[in-house]
């Protein structure tokens, strides 16, 4: 008898082989009833065999009481039976103990064996006694009732229980299977969500790094050029009042462009779920409100920044505008274009737009008053970018050193070109500027 499932094995609190108390008490009872039986079924035995009756009575007893161990040692109840059917006893014996064995899981042929062993036995024996009731007189049925009785008899003692056992033990194991499968399907579904909350938390550290991508992009050029703006002014405010006037315009439209930039974002990340209403003011002594769970929060941002990204950005049609924007805050730009120009994804002219502003800012930052080289390839299956800048002049590379960098600007390029397929580089040239290159696929 096996069981399967660990919360079917913890259960179990019997004593010695038995899983669970009421199964002992079961087995010791039958193994009482049996060994009262061949105890009776020995005194007959022991006439017949001209031994005492004493020794009868203590056979008996001790063969009914081996279906005590029927459970762990069925086969062993099953041979005791066969041995002691020739002096018909351990009747009782003998149909628990074929059940048992079917039921286990032992191989068929075993089975098959002792239950031909059981049923022949049996046949025999019962064919000798009714041939000699017959004899004596005590029947006066024809000869055919002699076989019939055999057989009869036979079938009668052995086929129901074997039947039955081995009904109880092929439920009995699709039982467990069911268990098992439960189990095991349990265990899957447990790994499965700690999958999803491993995949939903590398989204939400995916979509914070592309918020804060997107917000460097979109304050750092902004704010850079108003600085460089700013110290233009504040140097030309007393030789050329018009320059200054100029000047001063741009920071306020420069600053007007970073401002509404944040705002549309920051719109969007606010979209992202409905607002929840306002509660009502509650007493000191009340108790707290329940905060929003840190999950549903982070998924609503991951979705918002989606959109965020997603959505309508900068394209390549306004890269003659962001190169004026440097122009006009004093960097030499040369700006030159390679092939037909054509559409691309819009993923790809955003990053594309963004290598080049964030190229510039970097210029702007460390090396203000730097001739600087931006050049844009169309080709087939790719598009192609590099801003180059001159050595700084002294002065201005000394000015520029006010301007604080938060050394994420080549990070977030590379994340950027690298998201989509692309190949990033950049470094020092030899005549002592500084190069930035991507080459990003077209289809992507």
């Amino acid at each position: 008898m096996t069981s399967t499932g660990e919360e079917h094995r913890a259960a179990g609190d019997g004593p010695w082989w038995w899983a669970r108390w009421r199964g002992a008490v079961l087995d010791g009872s039958l193994a009482l009833v049996s060994a009262l039986e061949c105890a009776a079924e020995g005194i007959p035995f022991a006439r017949d065999a001209g031994v005492p009756l004493a020794v009868g009575v203590v056979f008996g007893l001790l063969a009914g009481s081996v279906l005590l161990i029927r459970r762990r040692w069925p086969i062993a109840v099953v041979l005791v039976a066969i041995a002691i059917t020739p002096a018909q006893m351990g009747f009782l014996m003998g149909i628990v103990g074929l059940y048992t064995l079917a039921s286990c899981e032992l191989p068929r042929r075993i089975i098959a064996a002792l239950a031909g062993m059981s049923l022949f036995g049996t046949m025999i024996v019962t064919f000798v006694r009714v041939r000699q009731d017959m004899a004596r007189g005590d029947l006066t049925l024809g000869d055919w009732f002699v076989p019939f009785a055999a057989v009869t008899t036979s079938l009668g003692l052995t086929a129901p229980p074997l039947l039955l056992g081995l009904y109880v033990g092929a439920r009995r194991r699709l039982m467990e299977s069911l268990r098992e499968r439960a189990d095991s399907l349990e265990r899957e579904l447990q790994l499965l969500a700690e999958r999803a909350e491993e995949r939903a938390e590398w989204a939400r550290n995916e979509e914070r790094t592309r918020i804060a991508r997107e917000m460097h992009d979109v304050v750092a050029h902004r704010v850079s050029l108003m600085v460089v703006h700013a110290a233009a002014l504040q140097a030309v405010a007393r030789k050329d009042p018009e320059k200054a006037v100029r000047n001063a315009a741009l920071v306020g439209d420069m600053g007007r462009q970073a401002l509404t930039e944040l705002r549309e974002m920051l719109g969007v990340l606010r979209s992202g779920e409905e607002r929840p209403p306002v509660p009502a003011p509650r007493p000191a002594s009340a108790s707290p409100v329940p905060s929003v769970p840190l999950a549903a929060v982070g998924a609503a941002v991951a979705a918002a920044a989606s959109r965020a990204v997603e959505g309508e950005g900068p394209s390549l049609s306004e890269l003659e505008e962001l190169v004026g924007q440097s122009a006009a805050a004093g960097m030499v730009v040369n700006l030159s274009v390679e092939g037909e120009a054509r559409p691309y994804a819009a993923e790809v002219e955003q990053t594309a737009y963004r290598v080049v502003q964030e190229a510039l800012t970097n210029v702007h930052k460390h090396a203000a008053g730097a001739k600087t080289h931006v050049r844009l390839a169309h080709r087939v299956s790719e598009i192609a970018m590099q801003v180059e800048n001159e050595p700084p002049p002294e002065l201005a590379s000394a000015s520029a050193a006010r301007l604080p960098s938060g050394g994420n600007g080549l990070l977030g390029m590379r994340e950027r070109v690298t998201a989509l397929g692309g190949v990033f580089v950049s470094g020092p040239t030899d005549a002592g500027g500084f190069r930035v290159s991507a080459v990003i696929p077209a289809a992507t």
